[in-house]
């Protein structure tokens, strides 16, 4: 997948890991920049498979669907609905084992529906990217430690 793709480590088990990631209602709790989430369609274990986002955007607030498919505790991907603001959206977590916790594995690529110059797309990937393993990272470790 052309994009960004950027690693991390945290000290809690893949599956403490996935299940934060998994929990799409509280992303506007730890992920940095997102306004809200709406939860559209779940599917039999609970899980969001639709969700629609708003997000601080660099140059204005963007709003955007995407939609999920799971593969408990390894991998959570997601494609956007093609809307307004996205024209194309696709990314992954990865969560492998290592001793002690997680490597966490995120991929984005985004082709927003306004123009853009490359640069700035790029870069803007890369602190959206930067910035939820962060935080992701953060709360996966705090629930371990009981916070």
């Amino acid at each position: 997948m052309e994009g960004t793709v950027r690693t991390s480590e945290a000290n809690a088990p893949p599956e403490t890991v996935f299940a934060v990631a998994a929990d799409l209602a509280a992303y506007p709790d730890w992920a940095t920049g997102v306004a809200g989430v709406e939860v559209l369609a779940t599917d039999d274990m609970g899980r969001a498979t639709r969700a629609r986002f708003e997000v601080d955007g660099f140059i204005k607030r963007i709003s955007y669907e995407l939609a999920y498919e799971y593969d408990p505790p390894h991998r959570i991907s997601w494609q956007a609905v093609p809307g307004d603001d996205i024209k194309q959206m696709e990314g992954y977590y990865e969560f492998r084992p290592r001793e002690g916790g997680t490597e966490i594995v995120y991929a984005l690529r985004v082709e927003p529906a306004f123009v853009v110059p490359g640069f700035l797309r790029r870069q803007a990937e890369k602190q959206i990217v930067q910035a939820a393993l962060r935080g992701l990272r953060r709360r996966a470790e705090e629930q371990v430690a009981g916070r």
